[in-house]
């Protein structure tokens, strides 16, 4: 079969068989035969999506297609219209059972499986009017999808500037802190049985003292020997190599969802959106509007604004740096866990690499907005956000996150210091 698949596989199942076109072979799968007045039709490309998945297949010459999938869930599958037959649709009335055309639509359709781990789901093409999307609605429903997203990639990256704006340390390792505010949740509430509310509340309070650990176990003591900012940098790398692995053995390789994920969408007329994307963006919001009060009503907010500013100046006028520097810390891991959460309810699913996968859009976003500026860090994020679902509409999704660094490079190369940054003189 000339098959092309796009499935992720993480290090533990490298080992798993796979089939010819790289699908990793599990015990569930859909599978059939696309046909058109009894004849089979080849080069049909059928993707499938469902919890933090995404597989991609086409019909080989008898019209046969397989898509394996990690789980009994429930999907989406898709038929790629543009290579069907001019003027054919997917036939409606001969959908198998237990299959949901999804409206708006004439080419996706929800499907689950029956008892068993195999779905057989033989489609029939007739002659008919193909129904799509206008792009306007689609542009609407994509800068909604990238505000949310903006406003989540926005938490990491505010509390990734103010470590970079109070030490100047890049820190690699802000990744494992946005996994393990996922990691948290899904342990209290998955896998202990506990409230969501409480898996929350353990979470956001976990990612404060991972925070605070890691300033008072490695940071602070490497800062006092006196370490440059390249060498704190390579420091950063390997912890994070660390810990990421360390979570791959803590939960293993494969995706976990959190209570309540994937939701029935709600529609909006053309934007579609479920209440947890609705609770994510309020949350969001308010984080953020107490982060911009911490920031320029406290005296310990101001401090932080100084030091970033100037540290010797800051030290000089009585400020202890240290200090601030470790409430800095305790504030980015309780946005890390927050961010880590909301993200494991976007991709969907709790995974031991979830904080890589937003590593280089943080670094994107805090570098758009101008170095070790929280507010900047803001900007940049809603629009990497933005701009990484809107970019779909024109490019393969497979290759959304590089758009978000074309924009990086085009901002950058009319203003190089940044939405929000200030000059400075250089030699």
């Amino acid at each position: 079969m000339a098959l092309t698949a796009f499935v992720f596989l993480p290090p533990s199942s490298a080992s798993a068989e796979t089939t010819d076109d790289g699908q990793e072979v599990t015990e569930f799968y859909f599978a059939g035969v696309v046909t058109f007045d009894d004849q089979p039709v080849e080069g049909v490309v059928m993707s499938i999506e469902g919890k933090g998945f995404k597989g991609e297949t086409e019909t080989d010459a008898e019209g046969k297609w397989r898509l394996y999938v990690p789980e009994k869930e429930k999907y989406t599958l898709t038929v790629d219209e543009s290579t069907l037959p001019e003027g054919v649709i997917v036939d409606a009335t001969q959908l198998p059972e237990g299959t949901q055309p999804i409206a708006g639509t004439t080419a996706s359709f929800e499907v689950e499986f029956g008892l068993t781990g195999t779905k057989i789901m033989n489609l029939f093409l007739g002659e008919g009017q193909r129904v799509t999307v206008s792009f306007v609605d689609q542009l609407l429903s994509r800068l909604v999808g990238g505000l949310n997203f903006g406003l989540l990639l926005a938490l990491a990256s505010m509390g990734a500037a103010l470590i970079y704006g109070t030490t100047r340390l890049s820190n690699f390792a802000h990744a494992e802190m946005v996994t393990w505010g996922g990691l948290v949740a899904l342990v209290t509430t998955t896998f202990w049985h506990l409230p969501l509310w409480l898996g929350i509340v353990a979470a956001v309070i976990g990612g404060g003292l991972f925070g605070w650990a890691l300033d008072a176990g490695i940071w602070r003591p490497l800062r006092r020997r006196g370490l440059g900012v390249v060498q704190l940098m390579i420091v950063s790398i390997g912890l994070s190599l660390a810990l990421r692995y360390a979570f791959q053995f803590i939960i293993g390789g494969g995706t976990y969802q959190l209570p309540g994920a994937s939701p029935t969408p709600i529609q909006f007329g053309p934007i579609s959106l479920s209440y947890i994307d609705m609770i994510a963006m309020g949350v969001s919001i308010v984080v953020i509007l107490a982060v911009a009060f911490f920031l320029t009503r406290t005296r310990i907010g101001k401090a932080t604004r100084a030091i970033s500013d100037n540290p010797q100046l800051a030290a000089a006028s009585g400020i202890d740096v240290d200090r601030v520097i470790r409430y800095v810390w305790i504030l980015s891991g309780t946005l890390a866990a927050i961010s880590g959460i909301l993200w494991a309810y976007f991709r969907p699913g709790v995974k031991w690499d979830m904080g890589m996968q937003m590593l280089l859009l943080i670094f994107a976003a805090i570098t758009l907005g101008g170095l070790g500026t929280a507010f900047g860090a803001l900007v940049g994020s809603l629009i990497v956000g933005i701009a990484v679902e809107v970019s779909t509409l024109w490019i393969p999704s497979d290759l959304k996150y590089a758009s978000a660094l074309v924009v990086l490079i085009v901002i950058l190369l009319v203003r190089p210091q940044g939405l929000l940054g200030r000059r400075e003189r250089l030699g």
